[in-house]
């Protein structure tokens, strides 16, 4: 004989008031994780504006370079830096951080008004001193951006930093490819010696 209608439901119910329960719990503990935004600290706004205009210096100077010589390096990379200022432009806008950019050869820095300036006046002497331009400026690059990777707890601030970075290392190998097919060297000025090498000995990256 079957079990009336409202009995063969209660089995039902009280899995269902369990479950119920337990999602409840559930949620429960996830409201004690904190959700919010991280903040960015005045040292994280101070780094997104220092690297537009480091991003900037090697947009300008390459600009200028390729302008000069022609070299496809040049014409490539300078792209490749405009979508970096992209990138660190929009962390600003995304952060309300107020930012200015001046026309191409126009700095804000003074260490990278006199970086631009003295690139200038050497990337007119040859085609293998712009090479030699070229790399100075993804060492440095990197190095900058190393620096404020090591101090920064920012996730977005990081990624983006991280993917400039995987781009000025194929930068730097780019030109110090071209250097070397010239019969000549880069001596790293700003990574160490090991640092250099360990990038230099690397294959071209995926960094998107």
């Amino acid at each position: 004989m079957k079990k009336p209608l409202v009995l063969r439901m209660i089995p039902v119910l009280i899995i269902s008031i369990l479950l119920a329960f337990l999602y409840t719990c559930s949620d429960d503990d996830n409201s004690n994780v904190d959700n919010t935004n991280f903040v960015m600290t005045e040292s994280d706004r101070a780094a997104l504006i220092f690297m537009l205009e480091e991003e900037k210096l090697a947009r300008d100077t390459y600009i200028y370079l390729n302008d000069l010589w022609s070299i496809n390096q040049f014409a490539n990379i300078k792209n490749s830096e405009q979508a970096h200022m992209n990138l660190v432009e929009n962390l600003l806008i995304q952060n309300a951080i107020e930012y200015t950019i001046l026309p191409v050869g126009d700095f804000e820095n003074q260490n990278l008004q006199d970086f631009y300036d003295q690139f200038v006046i050497d990337g007119t002497l040859s085609s293998a001193n712009a090479f030699q331009i070229g790399a100075t400026i993804e060492d440095l690059d990197i190095k900058d951006l190393q620096d404020f990777l090591d101090v920064s707890s920012h996730p977005n601030l990081i990624a983006v930093f991280e993917k400039l970075q995987c781009g000025s290392r194929n930068h730097l190998r780019s030109f110090v490819s071209g250097i070397e097919n010239g019969g000549n060297t880069y001596t790293p000025q700003f990574l160490t010696q090991d640092e250099f090498d360990l990038i230099i000995s690397g294959t071209q990256e995926q960094c998107n």
